[in-house]
């Protein structure tokens, strides 16, 4: 919430009684500006997440990132093929920006939005990540490709080894599946590679934040080692 704050697209908090006095409760309401802000008793019944610690915001939504512009330079974007729980679009967004990771793109249709969950789980990473909203993904991947950009789509069952794939170095979006199905046809269709994170054994497949969060950090550090850089 701060930074959404700090970003001016809180419009109205509410705060509960005596939380006001902690020293962050204070620099948030400085923040919004204290004619925006309402005293209130108990905000769980107004919140739309669980456990809001005190405190609920009416916010402007989030401006998206148009396509193309997300396919520039080195880019490195996570693409999310209808993934439902928004828990998990704040938790890839969060690994994301700390991997470097330049854009996310997701499908504005059967897909979790943008919601307060996924703001809470990302932990302000949404303030300051550009995302792209498509309404086809499929589609989103074929303008990506004509872009410049490779596609890479995660797949438990592919032949190919997503670490040490030598695609990472270049411009790439890694497709996330939704949880549980995986890709969709259309956009397995559409990625140049389907590629594998190897795990030992027959261990069921990953929760989709974490294999794209190890998706993530393998760019970064194929990016770091083809540069010389430590790490």
């Amino acid at each position: 919430m701060t930074a959404a704050a700090l970003s001016g697209r809180v419009r109205k908090l509410w705060v509960e009684e005596g939380r006001e006095r902690r020293p962050e409760i204070r620099r948030l309401i400085g923040s919004v500006g204290s004619a925006n802000v309402s005293m209130v008793r108990d905000v769980r019944q107004m919140a739309e997440t669980e456990a809001p610690q005190g405190l609920v915001a009416e916010c402007t939504p989030l401006t998206p990132t148009p396509l193309d512009r997300l396919a520039v330079g080195h880019a490195a974007l996570v693409v999310l093929d209808h993934i439902e729980d928004p828990h998990n679009v704040g938790a890839i967004a969060r690994s994301a920006l700390a991997a470097g990771m330049t854009g996310m793109v997701i499908s504005s249709r059967r897909q979790a939005p943008l919601s307060a969950a996924a703001f809470k789980t990302a932990a302000g990473a949404l303030e300051r990540f550009p995302v792209a909203v498509v309404g086809s993904i499929p589609e989103a991947l074929t303008r990506l490709k004509s872009g410049g950009v490779w596609v890479v789509g995660l797949e438990s069952g592919a032949e190919t080894s997503l670490f040490d794939l030598g695609l990472l170095t270049e411009s790439v979006a890694i497709v996330v599946g939704a949880e549980g199905a995986g890709l969709s046809v259309l956009a397995a269709k559409r990625c140049d590679v389907l590629a594998a994170i190897p795990m030992v054994g027959d261990t069921e497949s990953l929760n989709a934040s974490v294999s794209a969060a190890l998706a993530c950090f393998e760019i970064m550090r194929a990016r770091r080692r083809a540069s010389g850089a430590p790490g």
